[in-house]
């Protein structure tokens, strides 16, 4: 017997209310997450003050546009570079072939190298990067119109386009150069190379870590690498990491101290055994003194490692014991005072399913808010910031934020008790807590972003924005600009 129209109707209107109320709130963050296909990097989010002054960011009264914030437009450089970016494929130091991108035919590209307080002028120039190429100056705190990202502090250099880059070396240290236009890719790779701030000294070594197709090198050379150092030669081994994830390293055969971290130096060293734990993006500079058998960095594990020293260095893996710098060295002043902050600021690390750009998925959060809508970090000149970075996401990031130098304070509520633990790039571990402070000493717009460069690329990455400040440069636009 056929069923009554009624009761047929009532089941079908059932049926689309049902489907309608799934439908319309999925709709609704479908339209909400996308992202425009151009936008300002300066007028993205939400401000967050930190409960310091909202004085000068309502309308940027008396602005200043990222253009003008340049290093010495003046003076003849001390060090001039020119660095040619390329698509191409290329042989690594240890012969295997990668498909990726160089500069001046290498990967990693040249070591630039300067002393402490000369005038540096590197001249990118895209013979064939066919998205664009930028060179970002990671870990040094460069005036911001030299920093190197696209969209934000200059336009991606197209095919056939050149940028000049000039800078003072104010910092002795370890740093390293890379694109920070479509980084996840050009970074992997190939486009990056290590600059060391320091006059050459007998026993230096530089050791870039990178992962090529799979395969990782030390300096481009997979497997065992070596480097002749006489015994008795004190080597500063500087160590950096270009990958996307931590990475285990120390030296085997005899003890080392842990010189400097981020470029920066550490207060009272002490000899350890124990390896270190480097983060993605971050540099260690590890002293030895060359034993008679020599000495052998490992990085991660044994099949990768540089030989240093004499004949053949000891081999084997690295000990499960790890150096804590929230203990190691020795206190010093840190220059100002952590508990007088103008600015108090959290950043907390989530994670949860929804849309972005209208793609569904499992994206990354910065305080419970999805990219674009993520908080932007306001402060003025002179401000002495504290910000609590927090991670409940089920993954590490290691946090990088540019143009500065933070101190770390505390891990999971205990208080750093060594030297000063200087960083620009801080591994923050699941369900870890660290509370950092730094001095607003460099206007500018300035990205601060997880350093897996596939995370900033999925949402990860917000701002540091000084008061009074603009910037002419789009993200998308016709420049294409995309810096993750």
């Amino acid at each position: 017997m056929p069923e009554p129209k009624p009761r047929r109707w009532r089941g079908r209107l059932v049926a689309l209310g049902i489907a309608l109320a799934v439908l319309v709130p999925l709709g609704y963050l479908w339209a909400t997450s996308l992202v425009p296909g151009s936008y300002n990097a300066a007028e993205m989010g939400y401000a967050d003050y930190g409960g310091g002054s909202t004085d000068g960011h309502a309308h940027h009264h008396g602005a200043m546009s990222v253009k003008d914030l340049t290093g010495p437009t003046t003076g003849t450089p001390d060090v001039a570079v020119t660095l040619i970016a390329r698509k191409q494929k290329f042989q690594l130091a240890s012969g295997e072939t990668v498909d990726g991108y160089t500069l001046n035919g290498t990967s990693p590209g040249p070591l630039i190298r300067a002393r402490v307080g000369e005038l540096v002028q590197v001249t990118l120039v895209n013979e064939s990067v066919p998205d664009g190429a930028t060179l970002h100056w990671h870990g040094i705190d460069v005036p911001n119109a030299e920093d190197g990202v696209a969209g934000v502090t200059q336009d991606a250099v197209p095919v056939g386009g050149k940028f000049v880059y000039r800078f003072k070396a104010e910092q002795a240290g370890t740093y390293w150069y890379h694109s920070h236009q479509v980084s996840s890719d050009e970074v992997k790779g190939g486009l990056f190379g290590a600059i060391v701030i320091a006059p050459s000294a007998p026993g230096e070594v530089v050791a870039a870590i990178h992962t090529y197709n799979g395969k990782r090198t030390i300096n481009g050379r997979t497997g065992r690498g070596r480097v002749d150092l006489p015994a008795g030669t004190t080597a500063r081994v500087r160590v950096i990491n270009t990958d996307n994830a931590i990475l285990r390293v120390g030296l085997l055969g005899t003890p080392y101290k842990v010189v400097a971290v981020d470029g920066r130096d550490v207060h009272g060293p002490s000899s350890v055994t124990a390896a270190y734990p480097l983060a993605a993006g971050a540099r260690v500079d590890l002293e030895a003194v060359v034993p008679a058998g020599g000495m052998r960095l490992v990085a991660g594990a044994a099949a990768t490692s540089l030989g240093i020293g004499p004949g053949d260095a000891p081999t084997g893996e690295l000990p499960g014991e790890t150096v804590d710098l929230l203990t190691y060295g020795t206190p010093a002043p840190l220059g100002f005072d952590p508990a007088g902050a103008d600015r108090n600021f959290e950043y907390r690390i989530g994670r949860r399913p929804g849309f972005l750009d209208g793609k569904p998925g499992l994206w990354w959060t910065i305080n419970g808010h999805k990219f674009p809508d993520l908080p932007m970090f306001m402060v003025a000149e002179g401000d002495i910031v504290r910000m609590t970075i927090s991670n409940t996401s089920g993954q590490a990031h290691p946090m990088h934020l540019h143009g500065h130098h933070a101190v770390v304070l505390s891990r999971n509520g205990v208080r750093a008790t060594g030297s000063p633990w200087w960083i620009d790039t801080l591994e923050v571990g699941n369900k870890e807590t660290y509370e950092i402070a730094f001095v607003a000493d460099n206007p500018g717009l300035w990205m601060d972003h997880c350093h897996n460069l596939p995370h900033a690329a999925q949402g990860l990455m917000t701002h540091l924005m000084y008061e009074g400040i603009t910037t002419p440069y789009r993200i998308g636009g016709d420049a294409s600009n995309t810096p993750e």
